[in-house]
């Protein structure tokens, strides 16, 4: 079952998608400047996704490009040109809900291969059989799809099944909400989401505003990580990883142990004790708490936040490693630290390496305490041998 296994991760842009696939993507979804659903996100124009593809296939690895908003009449001029160019440039697949773009790629026989997106909420066997009976190759489930639903779509369907297993969960069923078109006039399905449900409201008592105790409705995001073996043995392809518009050390952190779980399981190699340090490093890398979400039933209090939170970002991200000669390593800098501070090494060619700062030496040749200016290039000491675009945080935990 491992072999036909496929990690899938976010790609805002081309820096993005080359650090995903430098961590162990084997495939990585973008959208275009139209038709996509992450508006907010640089996205790509038509040259760079030209590029993208060429760069990925050099590497044996996919591209999935995004078409799945929900399209107004509007919407489709230029879309079969728009199809016949992701054509063209060998796209390896769209991804896509609206019945529209299926029936134009058959329509007019575009060389495209039809991802369905979870924008078209699959919960059953039988919405998954009649996307096969129109040429789609996978679907996209869902993120309400529990175990058995996964289960019984595959022995029923026989489809490729794409499943999200880590980022941002929406609070309602996948490709269904109207708030932000209600509150900001922002239509979500069409690339325009405000993230209501992110916000925080007063309530009333009936009599009077109240506001100490702010409500929210926001869900945990998901985090799959114990659950990758029993996603893989009911028959899961792709896991696919949330986060066009994250950062480049959130997609590479969590690329990055998603990519070692799967090795691990390929190579019978992994223990509960990974597990858990894998748990930990997810639960650190972003600014939500996390959970399975709906994958073993329905989930309750200990999945949503209710009365207030907090999202604060961290500043574990210290730094890129742009070179390294003679224990020697030059860093791009991100996050302030200073001489004395104990800090981790990882990239993907290598463990994890835990060291203490002995020196900092800045652009001038001047021995300084403190990194504080982003993006200073600075020397400092290491102990181990580490390449290009290794990345430096602050001392987390131990394997």
């Amino acid at each position: 079952m491992t072999d036909n296994v496929e990690l899938l991760a976010p790609a805002g842009n081309l820096e993005k998608m080359k650090f995903a696939f430098l961590y162990g993507a084997d495939a990585v979804y973008f959208g275009g400047k139209n038709y996509s659903l992450r508006a907010n996100a640089k996205n790509f124009s038509e040259s760079e996704m030209k590029e993208a593809v060429e760069y990925a296939h050099s590497l044996g690895k996919k591209v999935y490009v995004t078409v799945n908003i929900v399209f107004h009449n509007e919407d489709l001029i230029g879309l079969e040109d728009y199809l016949r160019y992701l054509s063209s440039i060998k796209v390896d697949a769209i991804i896509t809900s609206d019945l529209a773009v299926m029936s134009l790629i058959n329509e007019k026989d575009i060389d495209l291969e039809i991802h369905v997106s979870t924008q078209a909420s699959i919960l059953n066997h039988d919405a998954a059989l009649f996307y096969k009976s129109i040429g789609a190759t996978r679907v996209v489930l869902a993120r309400e799809a529990s175990k058995e639903d996964i289960k019984r779509i595959k022995s029923e369907t026989g489809l490729e099944l794409e499943c999200f297993v880590h980022g941002a969960m929406c609070t309602s069923i996948s490709g269904r909400c109207v708030l932000s078109n209600y509150c900001t006039n922002r239509d979500s399905n069409r690339g325009g989401c405000a993230q209501i449900c992110r916000w925080t409201f007063g309530y009333s008592n009936g009599e009077e505003l109240v506001t100490d105790k702010p409500f929210s409705m926001t869900p945990k995001d998901l985090n799959m990580i114990t659950h990758v073996e029993d996603m893989i043995n009911i028959g899961v392809n792709s896991f696919k990883i949330e986060g066009r518009m994250r950062s480049i050390y959130y997609i590479s952190t969590v690329i990055l142990i998603y990519r070692r779980i799967i090795d691990k399981i390929k190579n019978n190699t992994l223990t509960e004790e990974y597990k858990r340090y894998a748990l930990n490093i997810l639960n650190r890398v972003a600014n939500r708490e996390s959970a399975p979400q709906f994958y073993e039933g329905l989930p309750g209090v200990d999945e949503q936040y209710y009365l207030g939170r907090e999202e604060l970002s961290n500043q574990d991200f210290l730094g890129l490693v742009i070179d390294y000669q003679d224990g020697v390593i030059t860093v791009e800098q991100r996050n302030n630290f200073k001489v004395g501070d104990e800090i981790q090494a990882f990239g993907p060619n290598h463990d994890t390496y835990s060291f203490k700062i002995e020196y900092i030496i800045n652009e001038n040749g001047e021995n300084i305490d403190v990194a504080r200016h982003p993006q200073m290039i600075i020397k400092i000491n290491s102990p181990y041998k580490l390449e290009k675009n290794d990345m430096l945080r602050i001392k987390m935990f131990d394997i």
